[in-house]
């Protein structure tokens, strides 16, 4: 039997929504995936932190407090006795009569959330993928994780159509992230990546990364990069949560550095999985 979260209680799984649910008619709502290794969520700290921030900038009042939150999402885990996979959690506005202002305040908003096996994808994260450009058509506000999607669903789809794990987006010319992921180059070992603004989501993988380069003593900048600058890096790779650090190893027709895994990419990685088994080990206060 599986289990999901349906406001405060957690129940048998269910497949039942609300037509006039506004997460479903209008994407009114915000959401988060959580990584969850060896039976321990990752990071949930920093996830349910940017939750609290996207509910802020959309003025929707979340129904729990933090805390709260946080002991019902892992004790979701641990009757789905999830071991490897992701906590998909999601808010809405509610349900209420369709129209485009905000329903009245006696309407509550709706908490779901359920858990899926997921493994690592340490082959990719090894030998690399490729990817695709395709122009960024996202709204200007890509730092709210909000559940308007349909341009990243169709940036997706035109990578898995081209065999790449990766789409990535740019806004005359200036490279953003990807449909799923933040994206980092580095030229002559320094590491670049989009500053945290409206055209990105800050990612908690990106954030840890950052983190790192800070930690080991590599330099790093957060600055906007072009195109060109992209395809003459001599290191690519994107972060995201369950997929952590992949090379970019091609991008369209053109190579990226030798066509393998840089070395920086790879020392990040390796210190990334350290963070990792010390989460496993139930070393870290997230």
């Amino acid at each position: 039997m599986a289990y999901m979260l349906f406001n405060n209680d957690i129940m048998e799984r269910s497949n039942c929504v609300d037509v006039e649910d506004r997460g479903y008619q209008f994407g009114d709502g915000i959401y988060e995936v959580i990584g969850v290794y060896s039976g321990q969520s990752m990071l949930m700290d920093e996830h349910l932190e940017r939750l609290e921030r996207s509910a802020n900038e959309i003025q929707l009042n979340l129904p729990y407090t933090m805390p709260e939150l946080k002991r019902q999402l892992i004790r979701l885990a641990q009757l789905n006795q999830l071991e490897e996979g992701i906590i998909y959690l999601q808010v809405s506005r509610g349900a209420g009569p369709r129209w485009h202002e905000f329903p009245k305040d006696t309407v509550p908003a709706v908490t779901v959330a359920y858990t899926r096996e997921e493994k690592r994808m340490t082959n990719v994260e090894d030998n690399g993928g490729t990817a695709v450009l395709t122009e960024d058509i996202r709204w200007l506000r890509c730092d709210i994780k909000s559940l308007n999607l349909l341009p990243n669903v169709l940036a997706k789809q035109k990578a898995v159509e081209k065999n790449a794990v990766e789409a990535i987006l740019h806004r005359d010319k200036i490279v953003t992230e990807a449909s799923a992921s933040n994206v980092f180059i580095v030229k002559n070992d320094t590491i670049y990546t989009h500053p945290a603004n409206n055209y990105i989501l800050n990612g908690i993988t990106r954030q840890k990364v950052l983190e790192l380069c800070h930690e080991l003593e590599l330099p790093f900048h957060e600055d906007t990069f072009t195109i060109e600058q992209l395809l003459n890096a001599d290191e690519v790779f994107v972060t995201a949560t369950k997929s952590d650090i992949i090379p970019i190893l091609k991008i369209d027709d053109h190579l990226i550095g030798h066509g393998k895994p840089g070395d920086i990419t790879h020392y990040l990685l390796k210190h990334f999985r350290k963070f990792i088994n010390q989460v496993e080990n139930n070393l870290d206060p997230s």
